[in-house]
């Protein structure tokens, strides 16, 4: 695909930096919880997929935590790993312990956010948010200010928050969809009025609590994000976050925007944290879902035995897959004879005819595709009977 240019030059788009917190927001799916070899197998397949930074974790939440963040830091990954702190002090303290060379500093962003959660008003925040991260600076760290609830917070206070961000030494704001209550085009209008004002990196964090969590961070980018978080899978609190796979590959696919991040390896980093997670991939799911290059409708097959442009929209050589057919109670005749000459297996069309009722009686019988074994025993008990008519 051609990369996108710049609006009003012949200069290549930038690329999109994905910043993957598969290890901390998505461990805060209710019920997951990550064991040490599994946050380091994690780890190990984002960096070997070539995602470029990782959050890892949430240093105050104690030593078994702070200790899986060196594990992970002793990987010696390409991946920048990154931590998670609060407004706090002790938090940047905990975080450089770890040895870290960055953290993401949250702040509640919202009126009810900062008055409801943390009975404070927004010049205490500016305050503080100005006294931590000159702090977090102090102690050699680059910072991510995560703006928590930027979707509800009122955009003329978060422009003074992503100023005084700036202003203290931070390089990058996280807008936060924290809620999931965004819609694709006012994401783009937001993010492109945040850009006009800023020259910090500017990432966006979506959640998918009505299904627009990978179409918000499109919009983001689209607006002038330069980084987009997400998780394997779409883990995360309540519906999850923008999915790594949808993300990486609607960016590419739609928008030729290139995140550096190897689409072949997917599949095998989204059945890693499926198990590790105790959340099995739908066989539906985009991208990675077992079967979402695979036919059974006999319009569908017929056209793509003729070429497969005719019901290709996403090339899965590109993921290191490929389309599959099977027979069921939709297939048609082009589908029949294709299966059987792929087992080697010729048959008339009086035999086709015969044998694609019984595999769509047997669909309809055990609700799913026959295999390689039915499909001979289909076979040999036609041609017997067959046979049989014949001899009478």
């Amino acid at each position: 695909m051609t990369p996108a240019r710049l609006p009003g030059t012949d200069r290549a788009a930038p690329a999109v930096v994905v910043n993957d917190t598969t290890l901390r927001d998505g461990e805060q799916t209710a019920g997951v919880a990550f064991s040490t070899a599994e946050k380091l197998a994690i780890a190990r397949a984002l960096d070997e997929a070539g995602v470029p930074e990782l959050e890892a974790g949430i240093p105050a939440m104690g030593a078994e935590e702070r200790a899986d963040i060196a594990a992970i830091l002793a990987l010696g990954l390409s991946a920048t790993p990154i931590a998670w702190c609060r407004l706090r002090r002790d938090d940047i303290d905990a975080a450089r312990a770890c040895g870290v060379s960055m953290v993401n500093v949250s702040a509640p962003v919202s009126d009810i956010q900062l008055s409801r959660k943390l009975g404070q008003d927004r010049a205490w925040l500016l305050d503080r948010l100005g006294e931590i991260v000159a702090y977090a600076r102090d102690c050699g760290l680059a910072v991510a200010v995560g703006g928590e609830d930027s979707s509800r917070a009122d955009p003329d206070f978060l422009r003074q928050v992503i100023a005084t961000a700036e202003a203290a030494g931070a390089r990058r704001f996280r807008f936060a969809d924290t809620l999931g209550v965004l819609d694709p085009f006012s994401t783009l209008a937001l993010f492109q009025c945040l850009r006009a004002g800023t020259d910090l990196e500017l990432e966006v964090h979506a959640h998918d609590d009505l299904g627009l969590a990978t179409a918000n961070s499109l919009g983001a980018v689209l607006g002038g994000a330069s980084h987009v978080s997400s998780t394997v899978n779409g883990l995360g609190e309540r519906a999850g976050n923008a999915p790594l796979e949808e993300v990486v590959v609607a960016l590419r696919q739609l928008h030729g925007r290139e995140t550096g991040v190897d689409a072949r390896r997917l599949a095998a980093v989204s059945a890693l944290v499926g198990e590790a997670s105790g959340r099995p991939v739908p066989v539906n799911k985009s991208i990675v879902g077992a079967n979402v290059f695979t036919h059974e409708s006999g319009i569908h097959v017929h056209g793509l035995l003729r070429d497969r442009a005719t019901y290709q929209g996403l090339d899965p050589a590109e993921l290191g897959r490929d389309h599959r057919i099977v027979l069921g109670k939709h297939s048609g005749l082009a589908a029949l004879t294709h299966a059987y000459g792929e087992l080697g297996l010729a048959v008339s069309p009086d035999e086709a005819a015969i044998l694609l009722a019984r595999v769509r009686r047997h669909a309809a019988r055990t609700k799913a595709a026959p295999t390689a074994e039915d499909l001979r025993a289909f076979h040999a008990e036609t041609i017997a009977l067959t046979a049989a008519s014949a001899a009478e």
